[in-house]
């Protein structure tokens, strides 16, 4: 059994993956002599050496564009984005050309890259490095996205992206590197991409969430009055709509719980395919709760109060199960 913060499970997934695998390489800004700016990478210079442990320019478009040519050239690079949001710049070559090259060279050449980003809310970064922004990805047919929700899932996610014939961004909630989880290290674990758990049991209510999420739905789950069953998606594309429906199927009633603004979140189309594929077993509408659609705050509290808390999660699921409706969310109940 390991006992790990999640930045050393991402560390030793990354350490695995280099020494099983020559062709793994590693780019990114500051993570060789800095070991990377949330210590990811930390040691890994040291051990592998500077041609597969690469720090980089600050040029996100330059090194992405690197990654897509090795990764075409036969290498596995590995791509650190410090934050989400740099990932802007850089585009191009993760959705235009890394996510189509199978396609456009009919099956030719594949790109087996990664890219992580550390993501998401929570630490007081602001507006501009405190995004989730999946909807960049998901909207990318030849991209698979997923979002670890602690260690052992980060470990198991990142070991199956990187063996990946195609391009897979890692989603990292930043917020959860610290967060220690016990689990049986298996080097051999790998958790499919494309495949939902069920984080808690229940009867009543189906809750589908990611990330930094799950945690916040446990607890939820503990002061609500209605027995919650939690699904982790673990991959917001493809999603895991069998594990979804098979949940709703039992419980009869959906929520699902985003790090995201309600107009970008993934949880429209969860909603839209339970709700096409399981309507007959629905006894009350799918309800979201979601983030404002609002820039994500600087200031602690209002960050504290844009987020969903514990509280505030298992009000909304108690609204939906006692009334058979969807409750309106803080905000506009408040406006």
């Amino acid at each position: 059994m390991a006992d790990l913060r999640m930045r050393q499970a991402v560390l030793q997934a990354l350490d695995d993956a280099l020494a099983e695998d020559a062709t793994v390489i590693l780019l990114g800004e500051d993570i060789a002599e800095a070991g990377g700016a949330f210590k990811c990478t930390d040691g890994l210079l040291e051990k592998y050496g500077a041609d597969r442990v690469i720090d980089t320019p600050i040029s996100e478009m330059a090194f992405m564009g690197a990654a897509l040519g090795a990764a075409v050239c036969g290498l596995r690079p590995v791509v650190e984005m410090m934050f989400v949001e740099f990932t802007g710049v850089a585009l191009d070559a993760l959705t235009t050309q890394a996510a189509t090259m199978r396609y456009l060279s009919r099956g030719k050449f594949s790109a087996p890259m990664v890219m992580r980003a550390s993501a998401g809310a929570g630490q007081g970064f602001g507006c501009q490095h405190s995004q989730m922004l999946d909807h960049w990805f998901r909207g990318t047919p030849g991209l698979k996205l997923c979002m670890p929700s602690g260690s052992r899932t980060a470990y198991g996610l990142l070991r199956a992206a990187i063996e990946d014939p195609d391009p897979v961004v890692v989603l990292e909630p930043r917020i959860l590197y610290g967060e220690k989880e016990e689990f049986d290290l298996d080097r051999s674990l790998r958790l499919p991409i494309g495949t939902a758990e069920v984080a808690r049991t229940g009867r009543d209510v189906t809750l589908v969430t990611a990330g930094a999420m799950v945690k916040i739905a446990k607890e939820a789950a503990e002061r609500s009055k209605a027995d919650i069953e939690i699904v982790d998606l673990l991959t917001l594309w493809p999603w895991d709509r069998r594990a979804v429906c098979g949940s709703v199927d039992r419980t009869r009633r959906l929520v699902t719980l985003e790090e995201a603004p309600r107009g970008t979140g993934w949880g429209g189309e969860v909603v839209s395919a339970i709700a096409s594929d399981c309507f007959g077993s629905l006894c009350a509408p799918p309800h979201r709760i979601t983030l404002p659609d609002a820039p994500v705050p600087y200031n602690g509290a209002l960050e504290a109060r844009y987020l969903p808390s514990p509280a505030y999660v298992a009000e909304q699921v108690d609204a939906l199960f006692a009334a058979g409706r969807p409750p309106p969310p803080w905000w506009e109940k408040h406006s």
